[in-house]
């Protein structure tokens, strides 16, 4: 296995080695108990538990008892963007922000406490940008940038959102800079937001700014970690001529990689979520390799070249593609065992055909 070297832009360094220093590979618990909550939003985590950046890879993210409160420099606003935005730019912002949250969400609470909860990052926030919170759930009306209007929900239902938080920024001009769906730790999210601030969206993608900081990393492929339900090579996903008889998951991953890891070492060692793997087909890629593969709409390309073309820039990614290989859902930020086994049990019971993954989420908690 060879050793990377890895060269970090500095405003975001010191956030990458709180974030790894203090990781682990804990063994798993047993998620049964957590998996019970598919069809409940009934919390079942601490309250108010202790967040660090350093228990990134370890948190529980069952749904919190509580609401965590939102910081008070958020914009209290009356739910009309465009007004938002014209009040930032003439403030001398870079534009908005808009936080689609949920009161007991484990991953919002990480990102209003951990992040936020950093001077430097909350600084940085204000200095640049105003935002906005709305509820993913929620009724009230906002009033779009190009001048419609829609509830909270409806709103992040057309976003595309699919899980909290998801935050979309918004430059000077009302044009759609960046959008984050999920958790990401402060290294990867203070890179997020120098992304946007500095004006780097309009010269390359998000993946491209975060490859140049980490001066094109290249592993072993032998470095990956292996499973006994992934299919093996040669990678044939083709489902345009002939459709699968089960969804397909693809993982994207790489080598020296700590989140995938864990994945690996935590999450896929669980029995519950081993057993919800056992109803999809599966499939691992090296995110960096020119492993030739057919992709589920019948494209020939290399690994690599898939990648960049779906604009991957978390590792590990899975994305998921129902029998006629069109993508289903995605998850491309950090996750742990509640999140994950919400997705198998979307997935593997093919809900998918009638519902977004959204959609569905509320009606397991009727």
């Amino acid at each position: 296995m060879k050793a990377a070297k890895i060269h970090l832009p500095p405003l975001f360094l010191i956030c990458f080695l709180m974030a790894t220093a203090g990781a682990s590979a804990a063994s798993p618990a047993n998620l049964a108990s957590q998996l019970s909550l598919a069809s409940s939003d009934t919390p079942a985590s601490p309250a108010s538990p202790t967040l660090s950046p350093a228990d990134d890879y370890t948190f529980d993210d069952t749904p919190r008892q509580t609401a965590t409160d939102l910081p008070d420099w958020f914009k209290q606003s009356f739910l009309d963007l465009r007004d938002d935005l014209k009040e930032a730019v003439k403030a001398g912002k870079q534009g908005i922000v808009v936080y689609f949250g949920q009161d007991h969400c484990a991953y919002c609470h990480r990102l209003l406490q951990v992040n936020f909860g950093l001077e430097d990052i909350a600084s940085y926030t204000r200095q640049h940008f105003e935002v906005i919170a709305l509820d993913a759930r929620g009724p009230r009306e906002v009033q779009l940038l190009d001048g419609s209007r829609m509830t909270e929900q409806a709103f992040a239902l057309a976003m595309e959102t699919n899980f909290t938080p998801s935050i979309i920024f918004y430059d000077r001009h009302g044009q759609e800079a960046l959008r984050l769906r999920g958790y990401y730790p402060p290294y990867q999210f203070r890179a997020a937001l120098e992304y946007v601030a500095d004006g780097h969206y309009d010269e390359e993608s998000f993946r491209d700014f975060l490859a140049r900081g980490d001066n094109r990393r290249v592993f072993d492929a032998e470095d990956l970690n292996e499973e006994d339900f992934f299919t093996p090579p040669p990678f044939n996903l083709d489902r345009r001529q002939r459709p699968g008889e089960r969804p397909l998951v693809v993982f994207f991953e790489q080598g020296e990689c700590h989140a995938c890891d864990v994945l690996h070492g935590q999450l896929l060692q669980d029995p519950a979520i081993r057993d919800l793997m056992q109803a999809l087909d599966a499939v691992q890629l090296d995110l960096h390799a020119a492993t030739p593969v057919v992709t589920p709409d019948g494209r020939r390309t290399r690994a690599r070249d898939w990648a960049a073309e779906l604009g991957l820039f978390h590792v590990p990614t899975l994305i998921f593609f129902d029998e006629q290989g069109r993508e289903v859902l995605r998850l491309d930020s950090l996750v742990r065992f509640y999140r994950l086994g919400q997705v198998l049990r979307y997935v593997s019971s093919r809900a998918y055909r009638d519902l977004s993954y959204p959609q569905w989420r509320v009606s397991q908690s009727d």
